[in-house]
């Protein structure tokens, strides 16, 4: 059996992870390749030097090396179509479709989704070029703080709390511009600031039938208390309990989950892969803040390792329109993971430098590499991004035991200007 990971962070590293250790992938010979791999994914897989984004020569790699199924990793390659270049070869693939991608690709797409099918999202307003002029009118007399957001795809910084007009429309400068996010900001929304409880909802689907992963909750912000720029996540805990209550799952299923696959099924976008639901949990009511087209990162890293049943086999379930076969199994166990990422990420930052200590041993930790390279002669890892390393504590126990084991592991790898947050998991604990 050969697998292909298209991506190359710790999100990738995660799923190579979750894939190598399922029993279906072991007993059947398994072997995986990934997309540019880095230190940490080449434990698991055979790096292909072939970018994420050239998907025709991945799809012509895919049909030379015979592979039984693609795991479409990260945002763009499905927002520009892999899916649909492997299903006319005749390859499957796990991901929607480039028209089902919209829904992470285009926030004024995703907006109208959610106002078309009913599902609970908070007040909004778009701007195109159409309308650019008017925008300046509704900040004036917009409630405050309000959120802005980048139309296009912005590896999860295109968002923007503004807390007066001044800022407003300092950030609308900059999104038209395109100085930032290039052609992504040069259409954007705004939207009611909504206050409550953030939680990650993975649902895999076969555009029909779903079972949800268990419940996260990421954190953005780069410093503690949720405080400065937003960052593509600092850390995330799972599961999530505090307020998961039997009813607020209900309100999750019946008021968003099936009403978008459906609405998505009815207008020829059929979603198939991982529907990534953000959610505000306001007054015991759920809301969605956004939707993404596959996995969270670093929400990947949290919640795969407490999947006990088959990981693979979910995987071509999805492919295969066979998720109402599939039996789902939880371990009753905690995750707490921590990004250990270099200073002055989400801005300027350095590459290059040694990292040590990662030779953690014990089995209630995992370490996932993200921004990390080999060193010219082989012998070493090195920095090499933004966000370096997601450091995994699991526990039987409880969340704050996981929470220790992570943050022990934590401190026990050395790189120079590393930096991570020190409250991972706070809402919960």
């Amino acid at each position: 059996m050969k697998i292909l990971i298209v991506g190359n962070g710790g999100r990738e590293n995660a799923l190579a992870y979750a894939v190598y250790n399922s029993d279906s992938f072991k007993n059947n010979s398994g072997k995986i390749f990934i997309t540019k791999g880095n230190p940490g994914s080449v434990k698991y897989a055979e790096s292909i030097y072939v970018e994420p984004t050239d998907i025709n020569s991945l799809s012509d790699f895919a049909l030379r090396e015979n592979i039984d199924l693609t795991i479409a990793g990260s945002e763009t390659p499905l927002s520009i179509g892999i899916t649909d270049l492997f299903q006319s070869k005749g390859l499957r693939i796990f991901g929607p479709s480039k028209a089902a991608a919209e829904i992470e690709s285009s926030k004024i797409f995703s907006k109208e989704l959610m106002k078309n099918s009913g599902v609970p999202t908070a007040e909004f307003r778009s701007f195109d070029e159409s309308n650019i002029n008017t925008s300046e009118d509704y900040f004036k007399n917009c409630k405050y703080p309000v959120v802005i957001k980048a139309d296009g795809l912005a590896a999860g910084k295109g968002v923007i709390i503004a807390e007066d007009f001044s800022r407003a429309m300092e950030t609308v400068k900059d999104f038209t511009g395109g100085n930032t996010f290039g052609s992504a900001g040069r259409k954007f929304i705004a939207e009611e600031f909504l206050n409550g409880e953030e939680v990650s909802v993975f649902a895999i689907t076969d555009g029909t039938d779903y079972v949800l992963l268990p419940f996260s909750q990421d954190h953005k912000k780069i410093s503690e208390g949720e405080t400065g720029k937003n960052t593509g996540g600092m850390g995330a805990v799972a599961p999530v309990k505090k307020f998961m209550s039997d009813e607020m799952i209900r309100k999750i299923n019946s008021k968003i989950i099936k009403p978008v696959l459906m609405e998505m099924k009815n207008t020829g976008r059929e979603f198939k892969g991982c529907l990534y639901c953000g959610l505000m949990i306001v007054n015991d009511e759920p809301f969605v803040i956004e939707f993404n087209c596959r996995f969270g990162d670093p929400e990947t890293q949290a919640v795969l390792p407490l999947i006990e049943s088959d990981f693979l086999e979910l995987m071509f379930a999805s492919s295969d329109n066979k998720i109402s076969e599939y039996d789902l199994k939880i371990k009753d166990e905690y995750a707490c993971c921590v990004v250990l990422a270099s200073k002055g990420y989400p801005d300027k930052f350095e590459k290059g430098n040694l990292i040590s200590g990662m030779e953690i041993s014990n089995d209630d930790c995992i370490v996932f590499q993200s921004g990390t390279a080999i060193s010219s002669d082989g012998r070493s890892v090195l920095t090499n991004g933004g966000r370096v390393l997601s450091v995994v504590g699991i526990s039987q126990s409880s969340l704050s035991d996981a929470k220790e084991k992570a943050y022990r592991n934590a401190e026990l790898i050395e790189f120079e200007n590393k930096y991570y947050r020190k409250d991972i998991g706070f809402k919960q604990l």
